[in-house]
């Protein structure tokens, strides 16, 4: 199988490089395989974003509750004009658990360099403001930023979230699913036979092997140990058009440390 996912790789290298691909659900291609179903509120910061359509709300994409009052997510997700909920607190999507909080979101902030016909050209980041603040509990906590332009190392410890797809083309985990993505550094992601010149230095890479295992929702966090704290230092932002776990083609992340003071400007 490995080497069958390297001849798949070289062969797509030949064609052209692979084209990225963004995980919001609503591709219907989204998000894919393995990991295991995380504890219930093991990732208090994790959101849901909904959309509504008729009278019911549909999960699309993940998210980080950064303040009280703000949700960093991708901008491709919030890239059209809909009406837009977050809900935090949760664990099985699919069922009311008593832990949920419904908030509306008032106002949504597109990076300004964001340009979503160029994948590849980064800036895949947006801030949603929340209608009235979360209340924060032991279910519902505060994504821990990274300092303005802190990289991690290569072989970094992280963990993907999300509400995953069970195996391509199957169907969603209803319940929060986690997967090990250590970080891939950057001059071995945008090396030839890796993304190449598709990943930029604002972004980060996690995952790569045959194995790589769960994908998650656009939009969610990349949760890494840092001195004993989870800190969240991605937004899920695309993986292969040749498969979400293709060898050498690992998660790519918009770097959250990369745009801090343009958050920070926003949230004031």
């Amino acid at each position: 199988m490995l080497r069958f996912l390297l001849l798949t790789s070289l062969a797509a290298l030949v064609l052209a490089e692979p084209q990225p691909r963004y995980l919001e659900d609503n591709t219907g291609e989204g998000r894919v395989v393995g990991g295991e179903v995380a504890r219930p509120n093991s990732w208090p910061w994790q959101i849901s974003l909904q959309y509504q359509s008729g009278s019911y709300f549909y999960h699309t994409c993940g998210g980080t509750l950064v303040r009280r009052g703000w949700v960093m997510t991708a901008a491709h997700c919030v890239d059209r004009s809909m009406t837009w909920r977050v809900v935090l607190g949760d664990h099985d999507i699919n069922n009311h658990e008593g832990r949920e909080q419904y908030l509306s979101v008032s106002q949504v902030y597109v990076h300004p360099n964001w340009n979503s016909n160029n994948v590849a050209g980064g800036y895949d980041i947006a801030l949603l403001r929340l209608s009235t603040d979360a209340v924060l509990n032991n279910y519902v906590q505060l994504g821990v930023l990274p300092p303005s332009g802190q990289v991690l190392a290569h072989n970094h410890p992280c963990y993907i979230s999300g509400w995953g797809r069970t195996q391509t083309g199957g169907n969603l985990s209803a319940q929060l699913k986690q997967a090990y993505l250590p970080v891939v550094d950057y001059n071995t992601c945008s090396s030839s036979g890796w993304w190449g010149s598709t990943v930029k230095s604002s972004m980060v890479c996690a995952g790569g092997g045959s194995d790589s295992g769960c994908q998650g929702d656009s939009g969610g966090p990349l949760n890494c140990s840092v001195n004993g704290q989870w800190v969240v230092h991605g937004v899920t932002s695309f993986v292969s058009s040749l498969g979400c776990n293709t060898y050498q083609k690992p998660t790519v992340f918009t770097r959250a440390s990369a745009y801090i003071s343009w958050m920070n400007s926003i949230m004031g």
